[in-house]
């Protein structure tokens, strides 16, 4: 990711499409994700297009470990981990303040 290039710090970004998170670690990202949990989710056409309700995610780990277990497009990104923590990458200052930190 160029932001943490540009800054010489090491940061791992997950390329959801590419290498699809299992299960596992979905589970570890939810637990370290230092944004709401729902915001992992992608509320865009397809999200309306499979009839979802956002309001089935707010706080609710499990049901967004689910989803994104069976719908990989719908994770929201980037997702930029660093350490034992991560976020969601939106928009895109917070990458340099969690690299900065």
């Amino acid at each position: 990711m160029a932001v943490a290039e540009e800054a010489g710090v090491e940061a791992d970004v997950v390329l959801y499409m590419k290498t699809p998170p299992d299960r596992d670690t979905l589970e570890h990202l939810v637990s370290i994700l230092e944004d709401p949990v729902e915001d992992l989710v992608r509320k865009d056409s397809q999200f309306k297009k499979l009839n979802l309700n956002a309001d089935d995610y707010v706080g609710n780990p499990d049901a967004v470990v689910e989803l994104l277990s069976q719908r990989k497009a719908l994770m929201q990104r980037p997702v930029v981990v660093r350490g034992n923590r991560a976020i969601v990458g939106r928009p895109k200052g917070r990458i340099a303040e969690l690299l900065a930190d």
